[in-house]
């Protein structure tokens, strides 16, 4: 896919031009930031609509003008974008890989070059540890700190990728390799088919008849770099994703119990296998073997669990966690499934720092196939994001009633806020707008750094408040970017049970949060949970499969999820 090369190369051009901050540049900024964040949470290929329609194909996407497809198809004829290199010769920066470290933006990014010759995460690294930056205008020794404790975390992640970014590029490498006409089936496996957060490389695993044609093909697919091991039945490239890429061809007499294997985890197979052992068993890539090798099955995975007494798991709970002992007692529980979701509770429009208006939003939702949203519009403290005040949202529900009528029960828009908590935990709108909302999203926006029994009473401050009914991704996180601030989480849920207050789990690829371990643990009180988009333009109802994935990880079913419920029984549930 090129989806995400572009929306970078957009991203650094929104950031490039920000440089100069006059309003023309203001104007072309939002418009390639918009583009960049629409292009990068879709799911079909750039390219492919471009096949299918030209430049008035990609017209079609949102935030995308005739100068905008024009870059796109420039791009995809020639592989370069004559405004981008332009820009790049005045500031030859790496600005998407230094702007992922938490308190670096565009001027500073010029600021670091112009002043140390930083270009990439590796100079700052040395700028850092030099302690050149804290005396830079507009820096500091906390900065540098800061910027210090960054950059480690940035370290400490291994080169893990987002689940967002892997899992579009896995599933289109998927469909290129089924429709080469060469594999009867592919799959993927590995941490991807777990829907774990982060990915450190893909695994492919391919049925076919002729091995070495396959790999012939997989090298030269396009968002493959270079082959770095090739063999007739398995090849590791560099993907330009960024991460390495398995390539497996399985016989048909092995493919379950190859899928079993190369979908893991670790310590999952090797419970397994001295499951399979205790039993007299081997059990391997290749199948479930009997004391004198003969083989007892292999070609399905849920045979292979069934032969050792199992019932089968779903990929997602493969991680050792005490899934063995449900799937031996045949308890394995009924997972949420994204066709369960009914609504979203969590989604913001143009009045702040969304990128769609409301009528596009609502729109995007029935196409997504949801019955209700709620409109959550950041409150008046988060600046950064235009916050609205009691007045604007007074004005805004008037819209919202209007929209409401105009869709005659085909959608209905709850009437909410994402509130700030502020830093006593008050919230940042008057009691009287709170209570006139349908569904008040509370969060926390500022001073992450309060010591936990503080910030834990922040927290449950809000929450026993009466006025909100969805806790907001509850730990702050950015993966790879941002630590959770320090909160008790256990006290937390066990307040929220209290309340009748939910847990969100949201489905942003750099948030999940919360993230699954955090789930289990909450789901031990009698709290409820939201899976939400946290949707920021019309593109993002699709990143609500993140979160399905992560509740699933949790082994949660529909039951603790309240928007799977019909609208009449979630009013109930948000009652007061």
């Amino acid at each position: 896919m090129k989806n995400r090369e572009i929306a970078e190369m957009f991203d650094e051009i929104a950031a490039m031009l920000s440089i100069d901050d006059t309003k023309t540049s203001r104007f072309e900024v939002r418009a390639y930031q918009a583009a960049a964040l629409n292009i990068a949470g879709m799911q079909e290929d750039v390219a492919a609509i471009y096949r299918r329609g030209g430049v008035a194909a990609l017209m079609e996407i949102p935030s995308v003008g005739k100068g905008i497809a024009g870059h796109i198809e420039e791009y995809l004829k020639t592989g370069h974008i004559k405004k981008y290199d332009m820009l790049k010769k005045k500031y030859p920066i790496n600005f998407t890989e230094l702007m992922k470290i938490e308190g670096i933006g565009a001027k500073k990014c010029v600021t670091l070059y112009r002043m140390l010759g930083v270009r990439d995460v590796a100079g700052l690294r040395k700028a850092v540890s030099g302690h050149k930056v804290r005396d830079l205008e507009g820096f500091g020794e906390k900065s540098e700190e800061a910027l210090a404790k960054s950059l480690a975390m940035a370290d400490s992640t291994g080169g893990r990728m987002l689940l967002g970014d892997v899992l579009p590029e896995a599933e289109a490498m998927v469909a290129e390799l089924s429709r080469s006409g060469l594999v009867y089936k592919a799959i993927i496996a590995g941490s991807t088919r777990r829907m774990r957060e982060t990915v450190g490389d893909l695994d492919i695993l391919v049925l076919a008849d002729d091995g070495p044609k396959v790999m012939d093909f997989f090298e030269k697919m396009e968002g493959v770099e270079r082959a770095l091991v090739k063999g007739p039945t398995k090849t590791t490239v560099q993907l330009r994703l960024g991460l390495t890429c398995d390539l497996r061809v399985i016989s048909p007499d092995s493919f379950g119990a190859a899928m079993q294997y190369f979908t893991g985890s670790k310590a999952h197979n090797i419970a397994v296998r001295k499951i399979a052992i205790a039993k007299g068993y081997k059990l391997n890539e290749y199948g479930l073997f009997g004391r004198n090798g003969k083989l007892i099955v292999s070609r399905d995975e849920p045979e292979i669990y069934g032969k050792l007494g199992m019932q089968w798991m779903p990929p997602e709970m493969r991680e050792d966690r005490g899934e063995i002992k449900l799937a031996q007692e045949h308890r394995v529980p009924e997972l949420v499934e994204l066709k369960d979701l009914k609504g979203d509770l969590h989604t913001h429009t143009k009045e702040t720092d969304g990128q769609n208006t409301l009528d596009e939003m609502a729109d995007a939702a029935i196409k997504a196939g949801l019955q209700y949203i709620a409109t959550t519009n950041h409150t008046k403290s988060l600046k950064v994001a235009r916050g609205m005040d009691e007045k604007a949202f007074a004005e805004y529900f008037k819209r919202v009633d209007a929209l409401n009528d105009k869709y005659e029960g085909r959608l209905t828009i709850l009437k909410g806020a994402e509130v700030d908590i502020l830093k006593d935990g008050s919230l940042d709108l008057n009691t009287k707008t709170m209570k006139g909302m349908d569904c008040a999203v509370g969060a926390v926006h500022s001073a992450f750094n309060m010591p936990e029994k503080e910030m834990t009473s922040r927290v449950i401050k809000a929450i026993e408040s009466g006025l909100i009914h969805v806790l907001a991704h509850p730990t702050g996180r950015i993966i790879n970017v941002r630590e959770p601030y320090q909160i008790d989480l256990d006290r937390v849920a066990e307040a929220a049970a209290g309340s009748n207050v939910m847990l969100e789990i949201n489905s942003f690829p750099n948030r999940l949060d919360l993230n699954d371990t955090n789930i289990m643990a909450a789901s031990k009180h009698k709290v409820m949970f939201s899976i939400d988009s946290d949707a920021h333009n019309i593109t993002h109802y699709a990143n609500l499969r993140y979160g399905v994935g992560t509740a699933r990880r949790a082994w949660l079913g529909k039951a603790r999820i309240a928007n799977t419920l019909p609208l009449e029984k979630l009013n109930r549930q948000l009652k007061r």
